[in-house]
């Protein structure tokens, strides 16, 4: 999976709309090309697919793509982006309480 690739899957799914877009990278100063892509964490969630349904036990494995910036740009952004490879949703991890 390709930087791109991830991109376009995200976009057809409907998810993200401004994430990728030429203005928010444009006011982050980032391009494409500062993207990679690898295998991200692998773990369970208390979600649905839809993410609107929670239980108490966890419901379902989620896998994970990771996008990574090479480099660090405007605002000192340099942090990682998880999306589901299933549904292509942006992730945020459950911290356990």
């Amino acid at each position: 999976m390709t930087a791109s690739e991830l991109k376009y899957k995200v976009e057809q799914a409907g998810h993200e709309p401004f994430f990728f877009s030429r203005d928010t990278m444009k006011f982050f100063g980032d391009t494409m090309k500062n993207y990679g892509v690898c295998q991200g964490p692998t773990f369970q969630t208390h979600w649905d697919k839809t993410g609107n349904n929670y239980t108490k036990k966890p419901q379902r494995i989620v896998k994970t793509w990771e996008l990574y910036r090479k480099k660090p740009v405007k605002h000192g952004l340099y942090n990682s982006v998880l999306f589901d490879q299933e549904t292509f949703r942006k992730v945020f991890l459950e911290s356990e309480e």
